[in-house]
């Protein structure tokens, strides 16, 4: 049985267009370049607030796109609580002795979030983008009284955030490692008062000399 014309080289024809290949790279170099972003975190955070206030000053701008506005609040609002959420829920499974840190008797373990930083950074800095893009058709803005949304979404945050706050009293776990800024700022603490110490101490020994030279010169006179 004879194979139809065009479907042996049908796959090859679609990989080696110039438009899949151009695909192709581009992904590879995007995905290279967020590998390399990856430990550069201030930096990372730094483009999505210069991307938060473009988007801002858009929309502050046209005075509009308010429901966009809204969703993406919300958005950002989900993510949140993914970020500062465990892996494992202790309410809804048995609790993952490696989700969530222990007591300071035991051995500490670090804290796992169910939205890992990285993640969440991209799919902020990807919403913020999209909805700057949304803003340029205006089929997309809609008609609103922005303070109802505004008050409606204020509302819905703070009764997450009491949510989540009661959450994490109760299972006792806290979704940011503070052991090490404490120990620089006890390290901080303890070189500032050694040069304190040190300081106060060779101003001490410094009068007593001059003492001695004037009453030295007070007897040759």
């Amino acid at each position: 049985m004879e194979d139809e014309p065009g479907s042996e080289n049908e796959g090859d024809t679609i990989v080696s267009s110039p438009l899949a290949k151009w695909r192709i790279e581009f992904s590879r170099s995007f995905q290279n370049y967020l590998d390399r972003s990856a430990p550069n975190i201030v930096r990372r955070w730094l483009v999505t607030l210069v991307a938060a206030v473009i988007y801002i000053y858009r929309v502050y701008s046209v005075y509009g796109y308010f429901v966009i506005s809204y969703g993406l609040a919300t958005y950002i609002l989900n993510l949140l609580i993914g970020f500062l959420s465990p892996k494992v829920d202790p309410e809804l499974e048995a609790l993952d002795p490696d989700s969530l840190p222990v007591d300071e008797s035991d051995e500490y373990k670090p804290f796992v979030r169910r939205l890992p930083e990285f993640k969440f950074w991209y799919a902020a800095t990807k919403a913020f983008v999209v909805a700057f893009v949304m803003t340029f058709f205006s089929f997309l803005d809609v008609p609103v009284f922005w303070p109802i949304l505004l008050c409606y979404w204020l509302v819905l945050y703070s009764l997450t955030m009491k949510r989540l706050i009661v959450h994490m009293f109760k299972y006792r776990y806290f979704p940011f490692d503070v052991r090490k800024p404490v120990k620089l700022l006890k390290f901080l603490v303890h070189s500032v008062l050694t040069f304190l110490r040190l300081k106060k101490d060779d101003g001490g020994n410094d009068r007593p000399s001059s003492s001695n030279s004037s009453q030295g010169n007070e007897k040759q006179d």
